[in-house]
């Protein structure tokens, strides 16, 4: 039902596509991501892209991705999206030798529940890089 493919952010459409779905899954409650920044995908129904993610190297974990953005238009919520989304961001992870996956949430119940589903665990960074209430989130690559 879905496809999800690599995406090239330096293709001027696909930052486009990229850019339009940040702003249907977070409207101007998160920064637009710099999508030449990192590896980002998109998934498909069909033709069309209807979620997508992106990875950037952690400055807040040691050898590590940070799992920095995903969105998945609601209408295609509960499909598995999010999970196959961070599966891709993992494969890629242990493709260029990382040891882990980091990332947060706050305030979103729904992405909580995928990073326990996916087997990332809460932990406690050294140097918080968000809010006072943000969940931390980590999963070993090795």
């Amino acid at each position: 039902m879905y496809t999800i493919r690599m995406a090239d952010a330096s293709d001027e459409d696909v930052a486009d596509t990229l850019a339009e779905l940040h702003r249907l899954t977070f409207f101007d409650a998160a920064p637009m991501p710099e999508f030449d920044f990192g590896t980002w995908w998109l998934a498909y129904q069909g033709d069309d892209a209807v979620a997508f993610a992106g990875v950037v190297p952690s400055t807040y974990a040691r050898n590590s991705g940070y799992f920095s953005r995903v969105g998945v238009l609601e209408r295609h919520w509960g499909g598995g999206l999010q999970l196959r989304l961070m599966r891709a961001i993992e494969a890629r992870g242990r493709r260029v030798g990382w040891d882990g996956i980091v990332s947060d949430t706050t305030d979103n119940l729904a992405s909580a529940n995928n990073f326990i589903k996916a087997g990332y665990q809460l932990y406690e960074p050294e140097v918080p890089w968000a809010w006072s209430h943000t969940l931390y989130w980590r999963r070993q690559l090795r």
